[in-house]
C-alpha cells in the first residue's frame, strides 16, 4: 500500500506543478492587455474631462440669448436715459430764460409803465415853462403885485413838477452847447454860426425828457454846420 500511494505521488506531483505555474503565466500574458485597456480607460476620462472643461469655457465665452436681450436692452435703457436727460436740462435752460425774461418785463414795468402818463404831463410842464418865460421880467414889481405873485406861483409849480419828474426818473434835456445825439436830440435845423463848432447844438426849440435813461421825448434842436 504504500509503495501504491508514493506512485500515485509521483504521478500527481508534475501535474500539480503545472497547474501552479500555468495561473501565473496566464497572469503573466494577460498582464499587459490589462494595463492597455486601464491606460485607454484613463486616456478617455481626461479626454471628457477636457472636452467638459471646454464645453464650460465656450459657454462662458459665448454669452446666452437671455444675456443678449439684456444686454440690449440695458443700452435702449441708457440711450432713452439720456435723450431723457438732454430733453430735461433743455427744460430747465428754457425755463429759465422765461423767468428771467419775465423778471425783466416786470421790471420795466414798474419803470416805464408810467412813460405814457408822463409823456402827458410834459404838456403841461411845457405849458408853465412857456408861461413863466413870457411874463416880462421888467413888469415883476412890487407895484404889480397881482402879476407878482402870478408869476411866483407859476415858477413854484414849475420847480415842483420838475421835483416829481426827477423822483420818478424824469430828467429834463437841455443840451445847449452838447454834441448832437441822434438818440437824444432831433434837428429841426443846420445853419452856419460863427464862433460854435460844427456839428454842436446852438438852439433848443423844445426841452427834451429821459426816463430812467431811455429816451422819452427827444429835444427839438438846432444844430450847427460848416459855413
Amino acid at each position: 500500500m504504500a509503495a501504491v500511494a508514493q506512485c500515485v505521488r509521483g504521478a500527481l506531483r508534475p501535474r500539480l506543478r503545472n497547474l501552479l505555474i500555468l495561473p501565473t503565466c496566464f497572469c503573466l500574458r494577460t498582464s499587459p492587455r490589462l494595463l492597455c485597456v486601464a491606460t485607454q480607460q484613463k486616456n478617455t476620462g481626461q479626454n471628457l474631462e477636457e472636452d467638459q472643461s471646454q464645453s464650460q469655457n465656450e459657454q462662458k465665452v459665448e454669452p446666452s440669448s437671455a444675456e443678449k436681450m439684456l444686454t440690449e436692452e440695458k443700452a435702449k435703457l441708457e440711450e432713452q436715459l439720456k435723450e431723457v436727460t438732454d430733453k430735461y436740462k433743455r427744460a430747465l435752460a428754457d425755463a429759465e430764460n422765461v423767468r428771467q425774461r419775465s423778471q425783466k418785463l416786470v421790471e420795466e414795468a414798474k419803470l416805464y409803465g408810467i412813460q405814457s402818463f408822463c409823456k402827458d404831463l410834459l404838456e403841461v410842464a411845457d405849458i408853465l415853462e412857456k408861461a413863466t418865460e413870457s411874463v416880462p421880467k421888467e413888469e415883476i414889481k412890487d407895484e404889480n403885485p397881482h402879476l407878482k405873485s402870478l408869476y411866483e406861483g407859476l415858477v413854484m409849480t414849475e420847480v415842483q413838477i420838475q421835483k416829481v419828474f426827477k423822483k420818478h426818473g424824469l430828467l429834463r434835456l437841455n443840451p445847449v452847447g452838447a454834441k448832437f445825439d441822434p438818440y437824444e436830440h432831433e434837428a429841426l435845423f443846420h445853419a452856419p454860426m460863427e464862433g460854435k463848432e460844427p456839428g454842436t447844438i446852438a438852439l433848443v426849440s423844445k426841452i427834451g425828457y429821459k426816463l430812467h435813461g431811455r429816451t422819452l421825448r427827444p429835444a427839438l434842436v438846432g444844430v450847427v454846420k460848416d459855413a
